[in-house]
């Protein structure tokens, strides 16, 4: 089974493109707060990669915005590549089956061009249970 669930805020506009035969695509990628404090205090983020096809791509590319909260569910999917000098590389992306966008319309444009917030607040480590 490879499924994927991730709520995070977008780090840049989304990218969008086509492929040879006019597939629609588009690229972004999601800051993702992880739900826990260090020693320090700090929250670490992850930085997930996403890629939405057709239909969905076309909606990501117009409605999203740096700095929107959304919500993604799909699968993930190792890809690899040549790099400029010829090194093999691999990335895995996240091909996004849903896109749910979670900023109010209201804050659509609004939130172009700030830094990704999260409303997480901090836990203390003694409050899980396990």
């Amino acid at each position: 089974m490879n499924k994927i669930m991730l709520i995070g805020n977008l780090t840049r506009d989304p990218e969008a493109g086509s492929t040879s035969n006019g597939t629609s695509f588009t690229r972004f990628t999601i800051a993702v707060n992880r739900p826990f404090a260090n020693e320090n205090g700090e929250h670490a983020v992850d930085f997930f990669d996403i890629v939405a096809w057709r239909q969905l791509a076309d909606s990501c590319a117009k409605y999203l915005f740096k700095g929107n909260k959304v919500g993604v569910s799909g699968s993930v999917q190792r890809r690899q590549y040549e790099d400029r000098d010829g090194n093999k590389r691999t990335t895995f992306d996240v091909v996004a089956n849903e896109v749910e966008f979670l900023s109010p319309k209201n804050e659509a444009r609004e939130n172009e061009g700030s830094t990704p917030r999260s409303d997480m607040q901090p836990v203390d480590d003694r409050d899980l249970p396990f």
